[in-house]
Order: structure tokens, then sequence, then C-alpha cells
């Protein structure tokens, strides 16, 4: 499944993705999958369907840094017919409730082209502000678009006065 999904080329715009991932590599990343997120700096969950427990998707941490107490979100609803259900807001909250709650962090954030309006508005939903515009960052094949930070700074680090 995740072969499948990685290799998709169909997301790569969206991932950033350039190259096939072979099966080897991916068996790498799943042996070392146990391995703590202070191990390896990323952490990847499914996304599964609360009615049949259908893997749907992704939801990833990665650039996590223990030090400046933040990490990169990076989701994926694979299966066309569950997008627009609800399954990506519902998993993005739990990630930050996470992130917040668990992992003890100050900011999650990710990075979105100004053409994905979908995920564009997702991470708005999710209480994700934007703070910074990266300008003719990605080159699409014909012209290069802008790129959006997204922050979520967790609301537990501020007083309230």
């Amino acid at each position: 499944m995740l072969y499948q999904w990685e290799n998709e080329v169909e997301l790569w715009p969206v991932s950033e993705t350039l190259s096939p991932i072979s099966k080897y590599i991916l068996k790498k990343y799943l042996a070392d999958s146990h391995k703590d997120i202070f191990q390896v700096k990323q952490q990847r969950l499914i996304i599964d369907t609360k009615e049949n427990s259908e893997s749907i998707g992704t939801i990833d941490l990665y650039d996590f840094d223990p030090f400046h107490k933040r990490a990169a979100v990076g989701i994926l609803v694979a299966v066309k017919n569950q997008r627009r259900k609800g399954f990506a807001i519902e998993a993005l909250g739990l990630l930050v409730n996470y992130c917040f709650d668990i992992l003890k962090l100050h900011q999650v954030y990710c990075f979105i082209s100004v053409d994905n309006k979908a995920s564009l508005e997702l991470f708005e939903k999710a209480g994700f502000i934007k703070t910074a515009t990266k300008k003719e960052w990605n080159w699409n094949g014909d012209s290069y678009t802008d790129q959006v930070l997204m922050q979520y700074l967790n609301p537990a680090h501020y007083s309230e006065e």
C-alpha cells in the first residue's frame, strides 16, 4: 500500500517527490519504524476509517527538532473516494494534540504550494496560519509557483493577560 502511494506520480508535485521509491528503501524505512521519533526525527502514522478500518492515507511528522520544539507536518488521503469526508481534519487535529500534549512541541508547521487549494483550506480550518510566502519556490514544468509556510503555535505556551 505505501509502495503504491509513494509511487503515485500525480501526487509527486504535492510531496515534492522527484523519483520513485524502491521496495528496498521502503523496507529499510519500515524496519526502522519502531524507533522513537527522537531517534529518527520523523514519524509516519496511517489514517484508517472507523467503520471498516480501511487504510486511506498517511500523516507524517518530519524535520522533528526537539531543541526548538517543532516539527513539520505532511498529510495524504490517498484513497480518492475518501477525500473531503472529514478524515484529514480529524487526523490533523489528533496529530496536533499529540504534538502539543505528548511531545510538548511549541509549534507544528507545513509548506504548501499556493495552487494546492484543498491543503491550504484544510490546514487553515485546522488552525494553522499563513506566516510567509517563498516566492517562485517550485518549478512545475511550465513555471515557478509560490509556496506558503503555515504554522500552528501551541496555545498552552502563552499566558492569558
